[in-house]
């Protein structure tokens, strides 16, 4: 399970570690796979590789002709791409998905329990705001929910 804030840096060829409570839950030992795509917010989302195929394999059984799934494949599944966690824990974001997520220099990594999602600093900050602001919605809703 993936939980809490993490804030690293990104050097100039896109490199990021990944936190090590992370990289735990991962299981990651040198050439683990994780799959990092765009997400709805201006942020990436990480999958494990196992998590990835899950969501695949339930995508896949939805209609190929309703056009929210095809808005949610052409949103995730074509920026998905398979990212190495190498021997030193890091991985490298492909430029497209950097921009994307305005991922410049700090980032913060936020659990998400079965994923994480990669934010750029500033961004983080704003989301945070917005979603203080929201929440009592949230609480309304988590309560529908029976949370």
């Amino acid at each position: 399970m993936f939980r809490g804030l993490h804030e690293y840096t990104i050097d100039q060829k896109g490199r990021v570690s990944v936190p090590v409570k992370f990289r735990e839950a991962l299981g990651a030992v040198e050439d683990t796979k994780i799959i990092v795509t765009t997400a709805l917010d201006p942020c990436l989302v990480a999958y494990s590789y196992e998590e990835w195929q899950a969501f695949e394999t339930r995508l896949s059984a939805l209609s190929q002709f309703d056009p929210n799934v095809l808005k949610l494949k052409r949103l995730y599944v074509a920026a998905a791409t398979e990212c190495e966690v190498d021997k030193s824990g890091r991985i490298a974001l492909p430029p497209e998905l950097r921009e994307y997520a305005g991922l410049d220099k700090d980032v913060i990594f936020a659990g998400m329990v079965k994923t994480f999602e990669v934010w750029s600093k500033e961004r983080w900050q704003q989301n945070r705001e917005v979603a203080r602001a929201a929440a009592p919605d949230v609480g309304r809703a988590l309560a529908a929910l029976g949370l």
